[in-house]
């Protein structure tokens, strides 16, 4: 199983998930990381994971304000190799590139993140998954929901033919709650795309845990509170 780990960015902090609560977040406070300082934790995160891609979910421009392009900028600079998949509430394609622009030559590591909660129509869905759509590496679809209700203004969960080669299964209720992978999500999912590469979110507690998510058809994990509690091993490179 592929560990993918996760930043959680807000106002320049790396803050702890916790149920998709995002207005009660807290700077994080990690068994591994002695500081919510951005670099200094993906730093310490991808070394862990010895991780190749490192998800950042910018919750200021995901409520509505200015992506942390400085943020990101600073992060693409002190992970040399690492990819960096990119949630900052993307509405469309051209506000992707917009933000792609900003950050500069490095914005080449970018994988942009096209969640279901933040897109804003089909026709937005469809736009940013033709070829060359984004300016960065292949964008990624997150099909989002919370307390079993889909968060989906423009109807992606019921457009299969619509979905990139990869997308993510992101279950925010049990965001940094380690209750567990929704296995029956990723499951319905697989079922309607059989050839779509899945990546969960949410529920992560341990290796058992990770061993049932391949178990069921997921291809990598995206992961923050349990490498923060220190209850999954160090990955050898």
């Amino acid at each position: 199983m592929n560990l993918i780990p996760v930043i959680d960015l807000l106002k320049g902090q790396v803050v702890r998930a916790v149920r998709g609560d995002r207005q009660n977040y807290l700077p994080i406070v990690s068994a591994l990381c002695a500081s919510s300082d951005p670099v200094t934790v993906a730093r310490i995160l991808c070394d862990h994971c010895a991780a190749r891609q490192l998800y950042v979910a910018d919750l200021d421009a995901l409520q509505g304000g200015a992506a942390q392009v400085a943020v990101v900028r600073q992060l693409l600079q002190a992970v040399p190799g690492v990819e960096l998949w990119l949630d900052a509430g993307f509405a469309d394609a051209p506000q992707a590139h917009a933000v792609c622009g900003d950050v500069g030559p490095l914005a080449e590591r970018i994988v942009p993140i096209f969640a279901s909660e933040s897109l804003r129509s089909r026709d937005a869905l469809q736009a940013c998954f033709k070829p060359m759509a984004t300016p960065s590496r292949q964008a990624i679809l997150s099909l989002d929901r919370r307390d079993g209700q889909r968060l989906d203004a423009a109807g992606c969960w019921d457009l299969p033919a619509l979905w990139p080669q990869r997308v993510i299964v992101m279950t925010l209720e049990r965001v940094g709650a380690s209750t567990g992978p929704d296995l029956q999500t990723l499951r319905e999912v697989q079922a309607q795309s059989p050839a779509t590469l899945l990546i969960g979110a949410g529920g992560i507690g341990s290796e058992a845990d990770l061993l049932l998510a391949r178990k069921a058809g997921a291809s990598a994990w995206l992961v923050a509170s349990a490498l923060h509690d220190r209850r999954l091993p160090r990955v050898r490179g």
